[in-house]
Parts: C-alpha cells; sequence; structure tokens
C-alpha cells in the first residue's frame, strides 16, 4: 500500500533555493533567460499554458472554450480550478498582484 504524500512534500531544500533564485530576478527579460535556461521549450509552453488556463478561467470562460481557445485538456483545465480554489492561494495572490483579479472580501 503506498502512502499519500502531505501536501508539502515538495518543499525542501532545492525547491526553496529555486524560488530564491526566481526572486532574485530583476525584470521580464531576466526571467525569460532564466527560465529558457532552467526549462525545456516544452516545459515552458506547458507553464504558460496553465498560467493562461488560470487568466481565463478567471474571466470566468466555460472549460471548453478554455480548450478551445488554449489546446489545454479539459482534465488539466478541472485540476487546474481546483487548486485555484483549494490550494494554496498562490494564484489568487498572484492574479491580485498582477490586477487581474479583485482583493478577497
Amino acid at each position: 500500500m503506498t502512502q499519500r504524500s502531505t501536501t508539502d512534500d515538495w518543499r525542501n531544500r532545492d525547491t526553496k533555493a529555486l524560488f530564491e533564485a526566481v526572486l532574485s530576478l530583476d525584470n521580464v527579460d531576466e526571467a525569460a533567460r532564466f527560465f529558457r535556461d532552467l526549462c525545456t521549450r516544452h516545459e515552458l509552453e506547458e507553464l504558460a499554458a496553465r498560467w493562461t488556463v488560470v487568466r481565463l478561467l478567471t474571466e470566468g470562460h466555460s472549460y471548453r472554450a478554455i480548450h478551445d481557445m488554449s489546446g489545454v485538456s479539459t482534465a488539466t483545465i478541472t485540476r487546474i480550478n481546483e487548486w485555484l480554489r483549494h490550494g494554496t492561494g498562490g494564484y489568487a495572490e498572484t492574479l491580485q498582484r498582477l490586477g487581474l483579479a479583485e482583493a478577497p472580501q
């Protein structure tokens, strides 16, 4: 029988170092160069597609419309929406900082 991991099992010295590296970047151009060196083109496209899904969900688009616009499967859209609604709040906080969502009431 496999044991389910807790939601924070991914937090470790290596992920902390990665996040600190990201926070050291000064602008979009630096971020683009860092992520292009860090990730494959496919990985970057997948990350960008997920962020697109988050934004489209926030705008109120249906799963089918999001699939048609992004090419992301409805199963993945469902998982992203679950994290958007019941995750750690990272999506909501970032959307708010970017002016793409209102602050919670």
